[in-house]
């Protein structure tokens, strides 16, 4: 069983657009930073839609709450040049962690326009031109990736970004801990030994984490669909069950081993905050109590 308070948690972002969502984010994130997070991760939109908003977002969290950000970085129309701009002013600007993901691919398009086409190709490309400035997080797929050809290529894609330089792993979300248990048994037995933390999407509203899943790939079981269906326009008992729902199965996560967690905010603070406090997972006051 892992330790609580060796455990690492995180909390991701995504780059406001306009005054309104940046004053909704700057709310959200001093009220996120209070839980003292390991640190946070800013999403990196596919064909430029927020990359502009990446680094500033990254700068802001840290200049405000003193703690780490992480922004994601991708394939999709990257190259060599633009990539590595963003690096240097990655570390410029005292980051030190980076997400490396292929991402999320522009319809219509089977690979990536850029010069990478898999994430291994970009984590080798990080590593060769910082070393080990940046930690390095990869994605994975504990129900697998949609596009990949069969479970088993999925794994060994996996396996290429570690061997490739990865420091650890962040899941996709899911709602079956069996998945993520199965996933990390069959990493294991190809050699991997990096930390894979599960993804957490909070369930406030059924019908966003609905069009999620149908756009990622995550599986909601079909116990979990009827009772949510079943509530009807009943916001209240939606909410509570999806709290209690991915509170027990971060609790059965914790337990079975997982090394913390990485809590999908969209860029709301009281899910995260919530699931925070009821599985008592250590916070700033905590650790400060604990240091004195």
């Amino acid at each position: 069983m892992t330790n609580a308070s060796q455990s690492s948690y995180s909390i991701e972002f995504f780059p406001p657009k306009g005054p309104k969502g940046e004053a909704r984010l700057d709310e959200a994130r001093a009220r996120l930073a209070e839980l003292g997070p390991a640190f946070f991760s800013v999403t990196f939109g596919a064909g430029g839609t927020t990359r502009s908003g990446t680094l500033k977002t990254v700068k802001r969290c840290m200049e405000t709450t003193g703690i780490p950000a992480a922004p994601h970085l991708s394939c999709v129309e990257g190259t060599r040049e633009s990539i590595g701009e963003f690096l240097d002013n990655y570390k410029a600007a005292g980051v030190d962690r980076i997400v490396a993901l292929r991402g999320d691919l522009p319809e219509g398009m089977d690979r990536p326009a850029g010069e990478f086409a898999y994430a291994n190709e970009l984590v080798e490309f990080i590593r060769e031109r910082h070393g080990d400035d940046f930690h390095i997080e990869v994605g994975c797929y504990p129900e697998y990736h949609p596009q990949a050809p069969s479970p088993a290529a999925d794994v060994d894609n996996f396996v290429r970004k570690v061997k490739a330089g990865a420091d650890s792993a962040m899941t996709q979300y899911f709602y079956n801990a069996d998945a993520y248990f199965n996933f990390c048994d069959e990493a294991a037995a190809k050699g991997v030994d990096i930390p894979i933390v599960p993804g957490i999407m909070p369930i406030t509203n059924f019908e966003q984490v609905s069009r999620f899943s149908a756009m990622c790939g995550a599986d909601i079981p079909r116990w979990i669909r009827q009772k949510m269906e079943s509530y009807g326009d009943d916001l209240e008992s939606v909410q509570a069950f999806g709290q209690d729902l991915v509170a027990r199965l971060c609790e059965r996560l914790l337990a079975g081993g997982a090394p913390g967690l990485h809590f999908y905010s969209l860029n709301k603070a009281d899910p995260t905050c919530w699931l925070w406090r009821e599985l008592g997972l250590p916070t700033q006051d905590t650790a400060s109590a604990a240091n004195g």
